[in-house]
């Protein structure tokens, strides 16, 4: 009988976990990959909610360094991110999962508007919730996006997912071959050394709600399985003394 340690998780999946191997779009095999994984842990009686990132299809930053108004930027982003959830409520429907998807902003014709109660409900039902449109506010990540559901329909754990990257380092990685993964880390030693975990903002209110956070790479097999089962993976967020 498998053991699960978290009955109700909040799964963030960045633009890259779209893309795949490609630099933008969404790549229809990989998708594929993460719904069935989704799947498998839907069956293992978790309950499944998810925020999506854009950054595949649109990147505001770049927008707003190139001239573009900040707050249209923004709102552009909150748009990209409802194409990657349609396309994976399209693809979990393919493989028998029952999804709703809620954003942010009012675009009622291919989603409904985010409503808490509305989401806990779905949960409930054994429905995987997908949150589109980030907050629905300018100046607000999708990571924060994704502390901000993660506290407000209950759940026990925010799990990030990254693309080759299997928790966080001191440095990149991908850069600095010596850089010092974390298997631990509290959420003050996150924000005083600056790791790039997330922004600010929502590392902040996973410390004010006590939600811990693990973070680790999407690619690895069973990745969000034995997230979910309490298995070493990645690196652990959370008020317990980091290993530093």
């Amino acid at each position: 009988m498998v053991t699960i340690k978290y009955k109700r998780i909040l799964l963030k999946l960045s633009g890259e976990a779209f893309s795949g191997k490609e630099d933008c779009g969404v790549d229809a095999s990989t998708l594929s990959k993460v719904a069935k994984q989704i799947k498998r842990v839907m069956e293992m009686g978790v309950g499944i909610a998810i925020v999506v990132g854009g950054g595949n299809i649109w990147r505001g930053a770049k927008a707003e360094k190139d001239g573009m108004d900040r707050v249209t930027a923004d709102y552009a982003g909150m748009l990209a991110t409802v194409i990657n959830a349609l396309a994976l409520q399209d693809m979990l429907e393919r493989e028998g999962v029952i999804t709703r998807t809620q954003t942010a902003i009012d675009i009622r014709q291919v989603a409904e508007p985010y409503i808490r109660r509305r989401a806990i409900r779905h949960l409930e039902k054994g429905r995987v919730v997908i949150f589109a449109a980030g907050t629905g506010n300018p100046y607000m990540t999708t990571d924060t996006a994704a502390a901000l559901r993660a506290i407000e329909i209950e759940a026990e754990v925010l799990l990030m997912t990254k693309n080759n990257v299997d928790g966080i380092y001191s440095e990149d990685p991908l850069k600095n071959p010596k850089a010092k993964k974390f298997d631990r880390l509290t959420y003050l030693e996150a924000l005083n050394m600056r790791l790039e975990v997330m922004d600010a903002t929502a590392l902040s209110l996973c410390l004010e709600n006590k939600l811990p956070i693990i973070v680790f790479n999407l690619q690895a097999p069973r990745s969000i399985e034995r997230a979910v089962m309490g298995e070493p993976i990645g690196t652990i967020v959370s008020g317990e003394k980091g290993n530093g």
